[in-house]
C-alpha cells in the first residue's frame, strides 16, 4: 500500500470515528433532555395534583357557599326569613321541633304525626314545625338541612306537598338508619318526592331540589331552631310550655282534637 493511500485510510477512518462520536453525543444530549422533561412532567405534576388537592381542601362546601347565597323564602312561609311553617288558624299555638334524619321523630310522626295537623287542619290550634339539623352536627353529614331544602321546594308547590312529602321523609318505607346520611343525596330526595301526587314528575320543584334553591332558606331554619334551646328532637310546645309524648294526647284532647287518625 503507497503512503498515500494509508493516509487516506487512517483519515478515513478518523472520519467515521468522529461521525459516530457526534451520533452518539447527539443521542446522550437528547436522551438527557427528554430526562429532563419527564422530570419536570413528574414535578408539575406532583405540583398540580397538591394544588388540586390543597384548592379541594381550602374550596367552601356547598352548604358554606349557600350562606352566601340570595334568600329564596318559599311561597307558603312567613316570617322574616320565611322561618315560619304554620299550618292552620287557632287561638292556641302547638311547636313541633324535629330533625328529619331523627328516628324518634319518625316514630312520633307515624304514630301521631296525622292527628296533629289534622287538628290544625281543623283550626283546634296553629301548628308550627321547626327543623333543626342536630345529627348532621353530631353524626356528620349534610342530610338534615338537605332535606330541608327539598321541603322548602315542597312548600313553594303548596303547604299539603310540604305535609305529604314530610310524612313520606319519616315513614317506615323511607326514613334510613339514623347513621345512614341518605337525605344528602338529592336522587334518593327525588325518589321519596315520587311517592307524592303533587312532587311527582313536577319539573319546578325537581329544579329547585336539584339547585339547591332553598339551600340559604334551610340555613335560617336550622339558626331559628337553635333559637329555641331544645335539648333533643321530638319536642312538643303548647304555648311555649314543654309538653312530654305520653301527656300529649290527653292535652290534644283538652283543644278539641279527636285522637283517630285520618283516613288514607
Amino acid at each position: 500500500m503507497s503512503k498515500r493511500n494509508s493516509q487516506e485510510a487512517k483519515r478515513a477512518a478518523r472520519d467515521r470515528l468522529r461521525a459516530e462520536r457526534e451520533r452518539q453525543a447527539k443521542k446522550d444530549k437528547m436522551r438527557r433532555q427528554a430526562l429532563v422533561g419527564v422530570a419536570v412532567l413528574a414535578v408539575l405534576a406532583v405540583a398540580g395534583g397538591i394544588f388540586f388537592a390543597v384548592t379541594k381542601l381550602t374550596a367552601p362546601s356547598d352548604w358554606e357557599a349557600a350562606k352566601d347565597q340570595k334568600l329564596v323564602k318559599p311561597a307558603n312561609s312567613s316570617g322574616k326569613d320565611g322561618q315560619d311553617i304554620v299550618i292552620g288558624d287557632g287561638k292556641k299555638t302547638v311547636d313541633v321541633y324535629e330533625d328529619l334524619r331523627c328516628p324518634a321523630c319518625a316514630q312520633f310522626e307515624q304514630a301521631a304525626g296525622k292527628i296533629l295537623v289534622k287538628g290544625a287542619e281543623e283550626d283546634k290550634y296553629k301548628l308550627k314545625v321547626h327543623l333543626g339539623a342536630l345529627i348532621d352536627g353530631n353524626l356528620g353529614g349534610d342530610g338534615s338541612k338537605n332535606a330541608i331544602s327539598a321541603l322548602g321546594a315542597a312548600l313553594d308547590v303548596n303547604k299539603d306537598a310540604f305535609r305529604d312529602y314530610k310524612d313520606a321523609m319519616y315513614s317506615s318505607k323511607f326514613h334510613p338508619e339514623e347513621s345512614q346520611d341518605k337525605f344528602a343525596d338529592d336522587d334518593y330526595l327525588l325518589e321519596v318526592a315520587d311517592s307524592v301526587p303533587a312532587l311527582k314528575n313536577n319539573a319546578g320543584f325537581k329544579k329547585s331540589l336539584e339547585n339547591g334553591t332553598y339551600d340559604k332558606w334551610a340555613l335560617a331554619m336550622v339558626e331559628d331552631f337553635k333559637k329555641s334551646e331544645v335539648q333533643g328532637t321530638p319536642t312538643i310546645r303548647i304555648d311555649g310550655k314543654d309538653v312530654d309524648q305520653q301527656q300529649l294526647p290527653a292535652e290534644l284532647q283538652k283543644l278539641g282534637v279527636k285522637l283517630t287518625p285520618p283516613k288514607q
